[in-house]
């Protein structure tokens, strides 16, 4: 069982101008041990399930080209397209120029497209659901076309190319491996069988009988069905203190007797617990935290007291942050006493006791918060 790190969320403590560096460290981490795949979402807005729309996202393809010059190993990929995002032809030339600069480790990750408010929003045209299949499959045939070296003339019935050229080749041949997500089974795992190297199913229930519906496809299309390549989209999550491995391990295990072979997702990060009345003073072995005089985390709803906030494992070091609203903490030594409310603090930002959710990203203002300390303290290596 090959496992994958999606990145689908980029409100990074540091905000925008750490963001460079702590996604190049998470990437090189995931190569480092061994991950097969690093996905993105493609997204323009944040999605729901994730965040809130006006989260930061990032534009997927110039994301795994940056992602590209800070690994070596791992395959990389959206998790996944939208068709209806990019003409056929420049999504082409964008994986095949992601396949040459990473030395072959490009996948076209693609789907039908589902979030109509993005497209809306930065008027990308987005038609109903059956042009939007058909607009899928074309542009498969489009790129795969491209992909062998046809240069004559494509006429299909939403995209006509009079030279799809595609210099230089994708260096993987015959081609960058394309994986379909979605498990539709009268649509999106047809097209799996006729075009796909892998499909990308999420852990619901009916697996089995999604795997059954792509075998009939496969059969139908006279395709191996032991050629294409099982996904499944999965939470990795073993607990702050590893305890829950041994569960994370057996799940696999049960997706691997179904078939699957790859486990692509979101690593969920062990945080430290905070307890009411737990005094923190020096706390050197949490390492260097972050550098930051200009913000400070702020809770939301509102606190009149401290709240600590330790991310460990996102990043390439240990990052503390603190809302400093009372009392002042010192520049030299963190001191901080959680007086209750808080208790657990999750490393997607939403507290388990209380209702209590930070915004990482920097101090809110709401109504009601005492504010900032004066002067604005910065957060200290602990």
């Amino acid at each position: 069982m090959q496992v994958g790190l999606q990145i689908p969320d980029y409100t990074w403590p540091g905000g925008p101008g750490r963001l460079g560096a702590d996604l190049a460290a998470v990437a090189r981490a995931a190569d480092d041990a061994g991950f097969g795949f690093i996905s993105v979402m493609d997204h323009f807005f944040q999605i729901r399930g994730v965040g809130p729309a006006e989260h930061e996202m990032l534009e997927a393809y110039t994301t795994l080209g940056y992602l590209a010059a800070h690994t070596s190993r791992a395959n990389l990929l959206t998790l996944v397209t939208g068709a209806v995002y990019r003409y056929p032809g420049v999504l082409a030339k964008i994986v095949s120029t992601l396949d040459v600069l990473s030395g072959g480790r490009a996948w076209l990750g693609i789907g039908a497209a589902w979030n109509e408010e993005e497209s809306k929003g930065l008027g990308i045209p987005f038609p109903p659901v059956a042009e939007r299949f058909e607009r899928l499959e074309e542009t498969l045939q489009i790129c795969l076309q491209m992909w062998s070296g046809d240069e004559a003339p494509f006429r299909g019935t939403h995209y006509e190319l009079d030279r799809p050229l595609n210099s230089p080749q994708a260096l993987t041949k015959p081609h960058p491996p394309i994986m379909i997500g979605g498990g539709g089974e009268r649509k999106t795992l047809r097209l799996v069988a006729r075009y796909a190297q892998a499909c990308n199913l999420f852990p619901t229930p009916d697996l089995a009988r999604k795997l059954d519906v792509l075998r009939a496809h496969c059969d139908a299309e006279e395709r191996v069905y032991d050629e294409i390549s099982k996904s499944c989209y999965f939470i990795f999550d073993v607990g702050p203190k590893g305890q829950r491995a041994n569960e994370v391990v057996d799940r696999l295990g049960e997706l691997a007797a179904l078939g699957f072979d790859t486990a692509i997702g979101r690593w969920i990060v062990p945080v430290l617990r905070v307890s009411p009345g737990q005094q923190f003073g020096r706390c050197r072995h949490l390492g260097p935290a972050v550098q930051d005089g200009r913000h400070a985390v702020g809770a939301n709803p509102p606190q009149r007291r401290p709240v600590l906030v330790v991310l460990i494992g996102e990043h390439s070091n240990p990052r503390v942050g603190v809302d400093v609203a009372e009392p002042p903490q010192p520049r030299r030594g963190l001191r901080l006493k959680v007086d209750g409310g808080v208790d657990h603090i999750t490393v997607n930002g939403k507290g388990d006791r209380d209702n209590v959710r930070l915004p990482f990203w920097g101090h809110r203002r709401e109504a009601g918060h005492p504010g900032l300390a004066k002067p604005l303290p910065g957060v200290i290596i602990a």
